[in-house]
């Protein structure tokens, strides 16, 4: 795995246990599938004049603990003991700030275009090592963007097939993946 120290982090509160993890989708400009907008997003390096659809990105500080691209590659920005920006606003089961105590976890992707097999497989993966490294983290407990921030996100969105998902859960047997 590729490791990038993403600026856009800080420490969790004290006492906060990560106990959850958000899946999103992401894509930069609308529709394009290259990790390297993101990865400069996440960054702080992202030239917002390079495309019309970056205006709105200036000064956007935000970032997750992993990327999923669409070869499966990943890629960690921010430690899991740290808080990454990636939730927003948002809140779960009564309790607000899923930042506090969530991993998040981008895949390349829309609400256009079918997600990969291949992230399909590495998210499943990536999720069963935070799994064993987080006892806390039951599959009840592997949510979307969209189910923490309702009505204000959509992702990781109609095409990402959390069927498909569960199924790529239940096979992953290597768990070699490490993780700071």
């Amino acid at each position: 795995m590729r490791i990038l120290n993403s600026p856009h982090q800080n420490s969790r509160p004290a006492g906060e246990q990560v106990d959850m993890i958000v899946l999103h989708a992401v894509s930069l400009p609308a529709g394009k599938f290259e990790p390297e907008p993101v990865e400069q997003l996440f960054m702080g390096t992202l030239d917002c004049s390079s495309h019309p659809s970056f205006g709105d990105l200036e000064g956007l500080r935000v970032s997750a603990h992993f990327v999923v691209d669409r070869k499966g590659r990943v890629t960690q920005f921010v430690p899991c003991a740290h808080r990454a920006w990636h939730a927003g606003v948002s809140s779960w089961q009564g309790r607000e700030g899923c930042n506090d105590f969530s991993i998040g976890i981008e895949i390349i992707g829309d609400e256009e275009q079918p997600f990969t097999q291949v992230q399909y497989r590495e998210a499943a993966r990536l999720c069963r090592v935070l799994m064993r490294r987080y006892p806390a983290i039951g599959r009840d407990r592997i949510v979307g963007h969209s189910d923490i921030a309702p009505g204000r996100k959509w992702d990781p969105g109609r095409q990402w097939q959390w069927s498909r998902f569960e199924r790529s859960l239940a096979r992953i047997r290597r768990m070699d993946v490490e993780v700071i």
